[in-house]
This record gives structure tokens, sequence and C-alpha cells, in this order.
């Protein structure tokens, strides 16, 4: 079945009788080619592109739940690719090229909206710091615009200018950033993928891996043992977890990220908007609700929810940059694990084990990410050889002296 605007008018005058499931539900195969662990949007986009791009036709995708489960369906589904290091920002372009035709390349609405997004400035030595983030995002394509304080009041005048602590003085705006609906990304890949021919087995979780004379022969799962030539690894935040079943250890931390919506709201905020002097960000869904985040919560976690004082940390800033916050109420709040690497940025590699890979570390990135780390993931597994954007992702990067520290705050995770 395709999407069309004629589809779509056949159907409404037809009784609604010709849509289909957008992807299978298959019993799983003795064995496959290719079995990528984790049904979440990374995962997902990797099983999309080996059968689209590199050809891979037994594949599979299994996730311990259902397809969405995780952080794809928990964020505040913002994509840009504004990064300074030579390490990340070419990636992350890459990603937001992926970005801009996704809906044609999966035939389903995604809702990508490149509003653009803008990062305030609140001192002297921060714009001096922006302007060269700026100069590094066109060096590699993506963009930039260094906005005056006059420009930025123009586009957003209901901010708090005049701040005594936090006076606003400029921003640095990326226009082709924006926001995509999460759930809209994963049924995307799912049915792209479904169509191709991988089987998407869900609530099917693993439970170990078969490792013989150093080389993976597969995976144990509730559902039975499946042989696999390649195994890749993308679930997240549970990373850690399901690598210590193959006598890993990572250099990875589980944190929560917290994020929150808004009662709806009339059309204030016009794309996405990050306060310079704290952490907090927030854009307003088609819906009308507000959503935003901040901080991860400081202590290491595998529940899906936060506590109390972040809560409080978020909304502080919200209403230091937007007084107005303050006299919204908060619909509902929902937390994703967050695997914190060491320096802040992330990991798509293969492991000492032969035929086991990893896609883990996306910290706070992950959503934006989405189709570059699935090409990327992809093409290793189909060809052996990292991509030309992901070639500084290697796992065993920190030991070897060559970290990617976006925000130099060295390896201390909670911090990232």
């Amino acid at each position: 079945m395709k999407f069309s605007g004629f589809k779509v008018v056949k159907e409404a005058l037809t009784g609604h009788k010709g849509w289909t499931p957008l992807w299978r539900n298959p019993d799983p195969k003795p064995s496959y080619d290719i079995v990528i662990v984790g049904g979440g949007g990374h995962g997902l986009a990797t099983a999309f592109y080996l059968a689209k791009t590199f050809g891979e036709l037994k594949v599979a995708v299994l996730e311990k739940g259902w397809l969405g489960s995780g952080n794809i369906g928990r964020n505040t589904t913002i994509i840009r690719s504004n990064y300074l290091l030579p390490g990340n920002e070419p990636f992350y372009e890459f990603s937001m090229k992926l970005w801009e035709n996704l809906e044609q390349e999966t035939n389903f609405n995604s809702m990508v909206s490149q509003r653009g997004i803008i990062n305030l400035i609140h001192t002297d030595g921060q714009r001096d710091a922006y302007r060269r983030r700026g100069n590094a995002m066109m060096l590699a394509g993506a963009g930039a615009r260094l906005l005056s304080r006059d420009e930025v009041k123009e586009m957003v005048p209901f901010l708090n200018f005049d701040n005594a602590r936090f006076p606003i003085k400029g921003g640095l705006m990326q226009e082709r950033a924006g926001t995509a609906r999460h759930d809209g990304v994963v049924w995307g890949y799912a049915r792209g993928a479904d169509q191709r021919g991988v089987d998407i087995i869900q609530n099917c979780e693993v439970t170990g891996f078969k490792i013989e004379n150093g080389k993976v022969l597969g995976v144990d799962t509730s559902r039975g043992f499946i042989g696999a030539k390649k195994v890749g690894v993308a679930v997240a935040g549970s990373s850690g977890r399901v690598m210590e079943k193959a006598g890993m250890r990572l250099p990875i931390e589980s944190h929560v990220l917290q994020a929150f919506v808004s009662e709806g709201l009339k059309p204030t905020i016009p794309g996405v908007i990050t306060f310079g002097a704290g952490h907090f960000y927030v854009s307003q869904s088609d819906k009308g609700g507000l959503v935003f985040g901040g901080d991860i919560d400081g202590y290491n976690s595998y529940a899906q929810r936060g506590n109390l004082p972040v809560v409080e940390d978020v909304l502080e800033g919200g209403m230091a940059l937007m007084p107005m916050i303050g006299r919204a109420r908060l619909l509902r709040s929902w937390g994703g694990i967050m695997d914190m690497s060491m320096d802040g940025s992330p990991i798509i590699d293969r492991t000492h084990i032969d035929g086991l890979y990893l896609n883990a570390g996306w910290c706070y990135g992950g959503f934006k990410a989405t189709p570059a780390s699935g090409y990327a993931f992809a093409h290793l597994l189909a060809t052996g050889r990292p991509h030309e954007t992901a070639t500084a992702y290697r796992l065993d990067r920190f030991e070897r002296g060559y970290v990617i520290d976006e925000k130099g705050v060295g390896a201390q995770p909670n911090l990232h």
C-alpha cells in the first residue's frame, strides 16, 4: 500500500476498507544474516537502510516491548545539526540532509517541520563561542546566522530580554533545524523496512548471546534461539545491560532525561528556543502544547521516570527565560533512559567479538541523529567499514585519547 492524496480520497469515498496494517507481525525464523537488537528509531532505521540501500534481505529487528516504547517515543522531537567539532558536525549535517528527504524516502508523514532553532546568547564570551560554532557549521554546509539582540527580539518578543542576571544579547540560529513527529519516524521506518522483507519481531527480549571461539553465532531470546551471522545492538539506555550479557563493560552511564508538555495554547513559539544561561529548551507542538526539557537526573537509573528536583530546575529555567510560562499548566511528563558516554558523543563500531557491533552513547543527541545513525550503522554492518561521517565514533577512543568532548566537561557523563 502506497500513501498518496489520491489514496486518501479513494478510501474516503469507499468506506476506508482498503487500509492495511503498516507492518507484519511475523514469527522469528531460525536464523538471519543480520539481527538488530532494539526496535527503536536507530534499530529500525538501520534495518531500513540495510534493506533499501545495501540490499540485505535476511534481516530481523528484535524488540522486547512494542515499537516506539523506548526513547524514540519519549523525547522532545528536535532535529538540528548545530555542532562544533569535526568529529560531530559532518555526521549531524548528514543526518539533517536525510531528515529533509525522509518523508519522500519512506512514503510516510513524519511531520518534519524546519522551523529553525535559536540558541540564545547572554554574555560577550558566549557570543564569541557561538560565532566560532556558526563558522564551523557553515564550513560543514549546515548554515548558520548570528543574530543581534534586536533581531532576536523581533522574532520572539515575549522573552525576558532585560533579566538582570541573564540579559539576552543575541542568538545563533540554524534556519534548517526544527522538529519531527517521533511516532511518525518509528512507523515510517518500520513500514519501509517491513515492505523490503525485514522481519520486525515485537515482545522478543534478548536474554543472552551465543559466542564461540570469539565469534557471535546468534542470540538467546524469550522466543527461543535465533542464529545470526552478524548482530547489531542499538538499545540506547539499556546498552550496558545488554552488552553485559556478552561479557562487555561499556564506558557508559545510564541516566533519566525528563521531558514535559503543557496544556494546549495558541500558536506562540515559532521554532525551537534554547536558554543559553541554563539547560532549558522549548518548542510548540501542532496541538499547541509547549514541549520542553532540560538536564538529566544526576543519579544513575533505568527507570523511565524522573525526580522532582530536576522538574523544579527545568521550570526555573523556563521562568527565567519566559516568565509567561508560569501561567501555563503542566499536562504531563515522562522520562527516557540516556546512555551517557564518557565524552558526550556516540559510539558506532565493531566490538572485539567477531560479528558483534554496537550503536550506543547517544546522550541527548539520539533523536536528531536517527537517520544518520541508522545509515552509518547499516554501512558498518554491510561493508565492515565505518561510514565517512562516523569514523571518529570508535569504541576504543577513550583508551586511545581521541575523545570528542563537545561540551568540554571531561569524563563526567552527568555533566554532558
